[in-house]
């Protein structure tokens, strides 16, 4: 393990509440939500991206879960495959206000926290966002269940020790259905 932070990117899914679009590319202030999610991770290196390949993203490392469409824990498990970091960054690739500041603050409260094993965003209705947090990579590979495929997130993750981050407004803004979307 090497000092620093890598970062996760959650890029697969099949977006069923969107009519099967890629969800990832869908523009939001003129921005693919996936770039807007690797610009967060902007301090991160490597970044992987975990999903089908897209183009317009030079200087990401790109994998699969196995099988592809197993869920977010056996995305999660492929992208800790390719981090060899002692903190990484895990987003969603849907996050409509993520920003570099939001990864800086969970990076901020995680390495205040001594003996925490992750720093994640809370929303405005005090829920977890299991998809927007900074770990301690160790503790991940840990929680990991010995199968992967088709595992919950929060059961995943929910033992571990966590530093609530509360959410400036509108920055744990996600994209699952068209309301979503902000109107242009």
């Amino acid at each position: 393990m090497t000092n620093g932070l890598a970062g996760i990117v959650l890029a697969g899914g099949g977006a069923r509440r969107l009519g099967g679009v890629d969800k990832p590319m869908l523009e939001v202030g003129g921005m693919p939500l996936l770039h807007r999610a690797v610009a967060a991770l902007r301090a991160a290196n490597p970044v992987v991206v975990v999903g089908p390949r897209r183009g317009g993203l030079p200087g990401v490392r790109w994998t699969r879960e196995d099988p592809p469409g197993a869920g977010p824990v056996a995305a999660l498990a492929a992208g800790l495959a390719l981090v060899h970091t002692d903190l990484v960054a895990v987003l969603a690739a849907d996050l409509r206000g993520i920003t570099p500041a939001t990864v800086d603050r969970l990076r901020g409260a995680l390495t205040a926290a001594e003996g925490a094993d992750g720093a994640v965003l809370v929303d405005d209705a005090a829920q977890r966002q299991w998809l927007i947090g900074v770990w301690r990579s160790a503790a991940l590979r840990r929680a990991l269940p010995e199968t992967t495929a088709g595992a919950a997130l929060r059961v995943t993750l929910g033992s571990l020790s966590i530093v609530d981050v509360p959410a400036e407004p509108g920055e744990a803004a996600d994209v699952d259905t068209p309301e979503d979307l902000p109107s242009t």
